[in-house]
């Protein structure tokens, strides 16, 4: 088949010699010929299947009912296994071509299965206070998720509010001051104590002012107003200082009067040194006492904290544990929330002082939240109770969407997260039941597919940071305790792409063991019809269209049977049939109609091809101008018209090329050229084709007679690729007219693989192919001659246009199936082909007879030049000879004549020599 962007071009017009010929076999058919065109002639009748009306709904409001699985009981058999087998790597590939509708089928059918299956459990993420960088995960049966969200925010608004209320209460106050008071005695009496000590040294204690350290001093650096040293002592006595009523308090300013009265008196010089040497070591003794009251006095100074925290703890408890006792006995059947709730509460507790204060972000409620995220009950997935299990379709599968991610917030320049920002994933939302993906899709972002089947294997979801895998940075972020995953995943895509996941990823196999293959098309028979009925009434429903009345659904399957070019199939692409019905229905609508017809889905047929005809009008134009050149009448040696398709992005129309053989005799031993092939313009199949029917002919040939011969072939006006072996038969067709110098019927196209053997093969694009050639006809007239050559075998992928049937029920065009490369021969040059004699050997009013002939002729021809040059060899050589003798008979004349003359003159030199030499020569 040729599918290039393919424009072709018509050599020469017919000979008169040519023409004349031709006009006596017209007037003369052969026997043979008129026996293979009848054989081969194909009726009305073959050239498309119609539906039958009468056999249909009336309008697709009565259709029956649809069945899911229409037309795809491989796949859905293999599904089914899949989901049967609870072992780990049961997944599944759905393989098919895209637009077949396979997501809404295995939807469907999923959504079925699912409704009776176990709802699974929901899933949430907690703090945890033991560890805070990896929040635990909590499971609980459908439905609880969210109300255990809801239990504990109520538990923090009423704890908060209890707690505000236990902590102002006088009763709190009184305890709190009792403890303070009792601390206060306790320090004051130990103060006095130390005070009275140092009296008996004459040491006081007092308080710095600058930073209020006590100190002993002297009696003597007192201050002189007793009162003033008391009120500066008091000042800066703590809480616990000792208080003034005490008796030896009251008797310290006579005392410090009469020392000061000694200290008057002028003592002697060693008095005074004894009495300072004295009052040092009393001094440094006292300090020491003093430390060591300091050290008691934090001691106690804990055990009032201490206490108070205890106040606190057990007014929290007592506070909170009323409110917490029924949501125990609510969450009873699950131990983990028991012990995550019994967690909170002692959380409170122990920090029940800030909560109250509310000046710590750790307890205090963020935007948009009701709790703070210490205590916040995310919800990663939830269900309703008895609603099944989840069927979910990810039409962005990144990283993130799949596995879930934990969410960062900047503030201040300061990326913070907690546990309320952990995002779900949809093997979250998926888990406990069917995850659906498109294959293409997932391969499209960086790391998907890695943390997929990182999921399935381990059958656990792990939520990483992407950020970490992509940056490599070791930046801090949650890390929450993975979930249990039991899941179906059904990944979408065509079957190129799974081949090439096996071939390039060595876990596909052990992950995805499973393949569904969907179908492109069904068998057409009544039932088949009537489902497929049943399918265009749940498209109609589900979009709100017209019904449509027995005749548009005829015209519906008639055009599904056109796309899968067969008679006896019918396509299943949804993509197809929904659009055709939608633009069916706007037509109605223009008409004003409430029901769709024949001719409303025969108008959307013609929009639709119209739409896509745009490069088929420009072929199309060139034609009608004459710049490609394409002959439908006369005849003309070594020149078919070959049936091509050419594909340009979703469209698809046939066109006839031109396609040329030219013989160079005597050069060469059987080898033709392609000259496609060797431009690069040919693709593989196409080569192949070609080295096939060269196989072909050399095998019939070369048995008989040497192939002294070289040949060419060419699509003529084409600049594109040309790829497939549908021109095999044409290209035969050619080359066998130019060798045997027989003209071909130019009103003939043919189109047609060939094997070895002569056999004739099936091609594709049969309807475009034909439709393509018919018009070119049209625009050129039809005759009633012309018609077109095909296979066969593609007799029952005949779907033809109706007004092609009708050319051909009245005899203006004509369509020929042949089984062979002798029957297309035939009826391409009106000659038999390959008949034989008693000998065995071709005849000589056959086309292969005339081949053999032609290369017996072009052998004597070159024989016969071959004899020329050798006589003309020999006489040229013969009168080189002759010439050479009468040279040579002529030098040895003219030699003898010198010979002749020189002899008398040796006569006269010698008689004179002898006299003179006489007396030498009588010497002995």
């Amino acid at each position: 088949m040729v599918t290039p962007s393919t424009q072709l071009t018509d050599p020469a017009i017919d000979t008169t010699k040519e023409q004349t010929k031709h006009a006596k076999k017209v007037t003369q058919l052969h026997p043979r010929f008129l026996e293979v065109k009848q054989h081969c002639h194909l009726s009305a009748a073959q050239l498309k299947r119609y539906s039958d009306p009468a056999a249909l709904p009336s309008d697709t409001r009565s259709a029956p009912d649809l069945d899911v699985g229409f037309g795809q009981q491989r796949a859905l058999k293999a599904l089914q296994t899949a989901l049967d087998i609870k072992a780990s790597g049961y997944h599944v590939f759905a393989a098919g071509e895209n637009g077949l509708g396979k997501r809404t089928v295995i939807s469907r059918l999923l959504t079925r299965i699912a409704a009776d299956a176990p709802t699974p459990d929901d899933w949430v993420y907690v703090h945890n206070f033991a560890d805070p960088r990896t929040p635990q995960a909590l499971s609980l049966p459908a439905g609880q998720a969210e109300i255990l969200q809801q239990q504990v925010s109520q538990l923090w608004q009423q704890a908060k509010k209890r707690l505000s209320q236990r902590f102002r209460s006088d009763q709190y106050q009184s305890k709190i001051e009792a403890i303070k008071n009792a601390t206060h005695q306790k320090e004051s009496q130990a103060y006095d104590v130390l005070n009275a000590e140092g009296k008996q040294y004459d040491l006081a204690l007092t308080f710095r002012s600058f930073d209020n350290k006590a100190v002993f001093v002297h009696s003597s650096q007192l201050p002189t107003e007793s009162s003033s040293a008391a009120d500066t002592a008091a000042e800066h006595t703590p809480p616990a200082s000792p208080k003034s009523d005490n008796p030896q308090s009251a008797a310290k300013p006579n005392e410090t009067a009469h020392r000061r009265g000694k200290q008057d008196k002028v003592p002697s010089g060693d008095d005074e040194y004894e009495a300072e040497l004295d009052n040092f070591v009393q001094k440094n003794h006292m300090q020491k006492r003093l430390s060591q009251l300091t050290i008691a006095l934090e001691q106690l100074e804990d055990e009032a904290n201490d206490a108070i925290e205890a106040l606190h703890r057990d007014i929290a408890r007592r506070a909170l544990q009323p409110l917490f006792a029924p949501v125990y006995q609510q969450f009873a059947a699950q131990p983990q929330v028991v012990d995550y709730l019994k967690a909170v509460s002692a959380d409170m507790v122990t920090h029940a002082e800030r909560i109250v204060n509310g000046d710590d972000e750790e307890f205090v409620t963020a935007a948009l939240a009701t709790t703070p995220s210490r205590y916040a009950v995310n919800v990663i997935v939830s269900h309703a109770p008895d609603s099944g299990a989840p069927v979910v379709f990810e039409d962005l599968p990144t990283h993130l969407n799949l596995l879930g991610h934990v969410e960062q917030i900047t503030q201040l320049g300061t990326v913070t997260t907690d546990v309320s920002m952990i995002r779900a994933g949809a093997l979250h939302r998926a888990n406990g039941g069917y995850l659906l993906l498109e294959a293409s899709h997932l391969l499209e972002h960086p790391y998907a597919w890695q943390g997929l089947k990182r999921a399935l294997q381990s059958r656990k979801i792990k939520l990483s940071s992407l950020e970490q895998m992509l940056t490599l940075t070791g930046s801090l972020s949650l890390a929450p305790s993975p979930i249990d995953l039991e899941v179906k995943v059904i990944l979408l895509g065509e079957a190129d792409l799974y081949y090439e996941l096996l071939e390039l990823e060595p876990e596909f196999d052990a992950v995805f063991k499973v393949r569904a293959d969907f179908h492109d098309d069904v068998t057409r028979s009544p039932e088949h019809e009537l489902a497929l009925v049943a399918k265009m009434a749940d498209i109609i429903d589900h979009a709100s269209l017209y019904p449509f009345d027995r005749n548009a659904q005829a015209a519906l399957l008639e055009h599904l049977s056109l796309q899968a070019e067969d008679q006896d199939r019918l396509s299943l692409h949804s993509d197809l049939l929904i659009k055709l019905l939608h633009e069916s229905d706007r037509h109605a609508r223009l008409d004003g109609q409430h029901i769709v017809d024949a001719h409303h889905v025969m108008q959307a047929i013609d929009d639709m091809d119209e739409r896509s005809g745009y490069l088929r009008d420009l072929y199309w134009d060139e034609l009608k101008n004459g710049q490609q050149l394409i002959q439908t009448q006369g005849h003309a040696v070594g020149q078919v018209n070959a049936l091509t398709v050419v594909s340009y992005a979703d469209s698809e129309f046939g066109m006839p090329a031109r396609l040329t053989a030219v013989i160079q005799p005597n050069i060469g031993a059987g080898e033709i050229l392609d000259i496609e092939r060797d431009v690069d313009l040919g693709g593989s199949l196409h080569a192949k084709g070609m080295l096939i029917m060269t196989s072909y002919l050399r095998a019939l040939f070369s048995q008989h007679h040497a192939l002294n011969f070289s040949a060419s072939l060419a699509f003529e006006q084409s600049y594109a690729q040309i790829d497939g072996d549908s021109a095999t038969v044409s290209e035969g067709c050619a080359l066998l007219s130019a060798l045997a110098d027989v003209p071909i019927d130019q009103s003939l196209a043919i189109t047609g693989s060939m094997n070895q053997l002569g056999e004739v093969q099936a091609v594709g694009g049969i309807n475009a192919k034909i439709a393509g050639f018919f018009d070119a006809c049209r625009e050129q007239e039809l005759t009633g001659q012309q018609g077109v050559v095909i296979p066969i075998a593609n007799v029952q992928q005949l779907m033809l246009r109706d007004d092609i049937i009708a050319a051909v029920k009245a005899g203006k065009f004509h369509i020929y199936g042949v089984q062979s490369l002798s029957e297309a021969l035939t009826l391409m040059t009106g000659l038999p082909v390959d008949t034989m004699n008693k000998k065995g050997r071709y005849r000589k009013d056959t086309l292969f007879g005339k081949v053999l002939n032609r290369l017996l002729l072009w052998d004597e021809n070159q024989n016969v030049d071959d004899d020329i040059e050798d006589k003309d060899a020999k006489q040229t050589s013969q009168k080189k000879r002759k010439a050479k003798k009468k040279k040579d008979k002529k030098k040895r004349r003219q030699r003898q004549e010198d010979k002749g003359k020189k002899g008398n003159d040796d006569h006269s030199s010698a008689d004179i020599t002898t006299a003179d030499e006489s007396p030498d020569i009588a010497q002995p």
